[in-house]
């Protein structure tokens, strides 16, 4: 069994690289965590940087895309995201926050997903503010460790301030060169055929790649990629 330290070393070695996701989504996953959100918030203006859920990858594509889709103003915490001071990573659980939400929202979010507690941080950077939100569905213990949950804040924020805003959008991260690169494709308006001519493989090789990736984004459709990819 890998060791909660190595798994740290591991998440700082890859810090502002492309390996960087796996890595912290196997860390997070030790914590008996069962989805991981990661969003960007500037503003009236959302991203969403990392989305998992590790036994239902449809699921977290498909929240992340109603989150980015107007639902991220409605978030209770919002204000003090707004508000938090650079270098500071604060912690809270979803029953010090649930009076604040509205019943829409908790609908969507928690109860039809059948998500029943959450630990979200507050990280704030010189360049980002940042949601990392930790969620365990009914029947895992109430609430992650507190401290391992502040580190996993941390470590996300000093990864996501060091990633160049020139490459590619971060939740691609999780997938291989070529997987990316017809993602990319996708996101510029390119057919298969074309991403095919670019690539030097067939259209069906580009449709195989691109269903790889929409799997590991937990995404169907090239609505689904734009929508985690929005920037």
């Amino acid at each position: 069994m890998t060791s909660l330290a190595h798994h740290v070393d591991t998440c700082l070695a890859r810090i502002g690289t492309g390996e960087f996701a796996a890595a912290f989504a196997d860390f997070v996953e030790t914590m008996g965590v069962d989805q991981i959100m990661v969003f960007a918030i500037d503003g009236d203006h959302a991203r969403c940087l990392l989305s998992r859920h590790f036994s239902h990858s449809v699921l977290a594509g498909k929240l992340a895309a109603s989150y980015l889709d107007g639902w991220f103003l409605q978030d209770p915490l919002l204000p003090e995201l707004r508000q938090a001071a650079p270098g500071t990573v604060t912690l809270h659980r979803l029953d010090g926050i649930g009076a604040e939400m509205g019943d829409d929202y908790r609908r969507i979010f928690f109860d039809e997903p059948g998500l029943k507690a959450k630990t979200t941080l507050i990280a704030a950077g010189d360049r980002l503010r940042l949601f990392v939100s930790l969620y365990q569905s009914e029947g895992t213990k109430a609430h992650c460790d507190a401290d391992l949950a502040r580190l996993a804040g941390r470590l996300a924020l000093m990864h996501f301030e060091r990633m160049s805003e020139d490459g590619p959008p971060p939740p691609l991260a999780v997938l291989s060169e070529r997987e990316c690169a017809v993602c990319l494709g996708v996101l510029s308006g390119q057919k298969a055929e074309a991403i095919a001519a670019d690539l030097g493989i067939a259209a069906s090789t580009v449709v195989t790649y691109r269903k790889r990736a929409y799997a590991k984004l937990g995404i169907t459709s090239r609505a689904g990629l734009f929508a985690i990819c929005a920037k």
